[in-house]
């Protein structure tokens, strides 16, 4: 790809020089081409296609400032150095502008109506809105300085203050309250106290029923340490009841998820209930002078340890999980 042919030359041309070929288009164009078309039209780059558009801006804003000033000057009554034939003829060009604006227009009109000259092509008249757009040129004939303070300035009177305002809740809403003051830590040695008689009597009554139902002492560690011995009986008592006490802490402490709430207010109950039962069924077996438990007690016996197990570690796991 190579550069046109411009000023006799195919190299890439510097702006100064690109100026009358972009000029030229832009007459064609009857716009001023857009930044891309510069690029493609003249192989040049990105800024310098930007420097380019930005002369041509600026050359269209200076043609239509001295249009601006010539038919202002006139409608004024001054000349600024133009003849009424070169200011008739500017006005006459503009007002054939498509491009012109609707103020310039109508300067046009009122220069053509006083020269009694037709316009060359006709055009919508538009009534001007506000005062004139156009800065006012100096003049042959300069009007007085207007009096300082001749036009009051406005008053600017200061916002209201905005008052606070309160939100307003629905009627059915209770009104917020202040948390009551924590009371002070509850005495634990009474609670202390209740629970040695109830170790006693639930220990006792545990490893009763587990000697009824063929737990008794065994040897864990066999080859290891024979003399080693413990009585499998109090597994039912550590397990059942412990289990019982954390489950019930768990479920009325109120700082875990929902389900392990639910989960430890079942099982508290259950552990509760069964705890009872097996202290029930132990002193009635030692009432009827038996020795051996049926097989269906020993059954739900043996199972205990295993159904802690399970609900230790269940409950572990809610307690853990996330609200």
């Amino acid at each position: 790809m190579t550069a046109p042919t411009i000023n006799g030359t195919k190299f890439p041309q510097p702006v100064a020089e690109l100026l009358p070929a972009a000029r030229k288009l832009t007459a064609e164009l009857g716009e001023i081409p857009s930044r891309n078309r510069l690029m493609t039209e003249y192989r040049i780059g990105a800024p310098k296609a930007s420097e380019l558009r930005t002369r041509l801006i600026e050359d269209e804003a200076r043609e239509v400032a001295a249009r601006d000033t010539a038919t202002y000057n006139l409608v004024r009554g001054g000349t600024g150095g133009a003849t009424d034939a070169d200011l008739t003829d500017a006005a006459r060009r503009i007002a054939a502008d498509p491009t012109a604006s609707d103020y310039l227009r109508e300067l046009a009109r009122e220069v053509l109506q006083r020269a009694d000259v037709p316009a060359v092509a006709p055009w919508d008249y538009v009534e001007p809105i506000g005062p004139d757009p156009l800065p006012t040129p100096v003049v042959a004939e300069s009007a007085p300085p207007a009096e300082p303070g001749s036009v009051p300035a406005p008053e600017i009177t200061p916002p209201a203050p905005v008052e606070q305002v309160t939100p307003v809740s629905h009627p059915g809403t209770p009104t917020p309250t202040d948390p009551p003051a924590r009371p002070g830590a509850a005495v634990v040695w009474p609670v202390v106290l209740l629970a040695l008689p109830a170790f006693v009597a639930i220990w006792s009554g545990w490893v009763g029923l587990g000697g009824l139902t063929g737990f008794g002492v065994v040897h864990p560690l066999p080859g290891i340490w024979d003399s080693f011995s413990i009585n499998s009986a109090i597994t039912l008592p550590i397990g059942v009841e412990t289990y019982g006490a954390y489950a019930l802490y768990v479920w009325l402490s109120g700082r875990v998820p929902d389900r392990a709430r639910r989960f430890a207010k079942w099982s508290a109950l259950g552990s509760l209930a069964i705890g009872a039962l097996g202290q029930v069924a132990y002193h009635l077996l030692v009432a009827a002078g038996i020795t051996s438990a049926p097989w269906w007690i020993t059954t739900a016996v043996a199972c205990l340890p295993v159904a802690v197990l399970g609900m230790g570690a269940a409950l572990a796991h809610l307690v853990r999980e996330q609200h």
